[in-house]
């Protein structure tokens, strides 16, 4: 089966081509890097010729809320309108576990919108929710760091691995698609700023960490449930603690 990874040099993409070639698939790995522009169009006709599947695992270069929302209209309506015209059978994306929960988040309405034209493309899709990745952990803790001192809301996390991400991402390309969503996090659910205090001092990192419930998530207001599945989930396996050890014994 011939897979078309959209993003795929970037974190999730390398792993999920990876994959996909291991499965005995034909996986191509299109971005800029391959000389595949989603926003711009070029090369896109050529790398979907062929194409059963398509996986959008694409990021927007910048997180400010004009120019995210621009990307992922754009890059989606180029995408979604070229798979019409090869008559790709299965769209898949990427996104983020609570997005319609925070309209205060500027990339999650940008992710919103992306879903909402996938869903009226008539490109028969899936769609994968995602929690925060670990991969991800000391970005988060940049972002909330005011003065050295890191400031987490006190509510309800369950990151997960990138590696358990590209194998549920695998899983469904090779699938039928779900006209639907689903949702996937890691296999332990902490409140968010003991999670950061135990994370941070095992990577190495000696800020402290407070609890504040006023702290904001890259502009969000966070309540208890703001950023993990509410019903039916499917977890990964790797467990943070094993994720830090193996990256560290690399």
């Amino acid at each position: 089966m011939r897979v078309v990874v959209v993003g795929g040099t970037g974190l999730i993409g390398s792993k999920l081509v990876n994959r996909l070639s291991r499965d005995g698939h034909e996986a191509l790995a299109a971005s800029p890097r391959t000389g595949v522009n989603t926003l711009t169009g070029e090369g896109l006709a050529e790398a979907l010729e062929g194409a059963e599947v398509v996986v959008d695992v694409s990021n927007a270069p910048s997180f400010e809320p004009a120019a995210v929302l621009g990307f992922f209209e754009t890059s989606t309506g180029n995408l979604l309108a070229a798979e019409s015209e090869a008559e790709v059978g299965h769209h898949v994306a990427l996104s983020i576990v609570g997005t319609e929960r925070s309209p205060d988040n500027g990339y999650f309405r940008a992710k919103v919108a992306q879903e909402r034209l996938i869903e009226k493309s008539g490109v028969p899709f899936s769609l994968v929710h995602a929690t925060q990745f670990f991969e991800f952990v000391k970005g988060i803790a940049d972002e909330a760091d005011d003065g050295g001192v890191v400031r987490i809301a006190p509510v309800l996390f369950q990151p997960i691995a990138g590696d358990d991400v590209a194998a549920v991402l695998c899983e469904v390309a090779e699938g039928p698609p779900l006209n639907g969503r689903m949702e996937i996090a890691g296999p332990e659910r902490v409140r968010m700023d003991e999670f950061f205090r135990e994370a941070l001092a095992a990577l190495g990192d000696p800020r402290e960490v407070v609890a504040d419930p006023d702290a904001r998530y890259f502009g969000s207001e966070l309540a208890e449930h703001s950023l993990v599945p509410l019903g039916e989930a499917r977890l990964g396996g790797i467990r943070y603690g094993d994720w830090v050890a193996a990256a560290a014994a690399t």
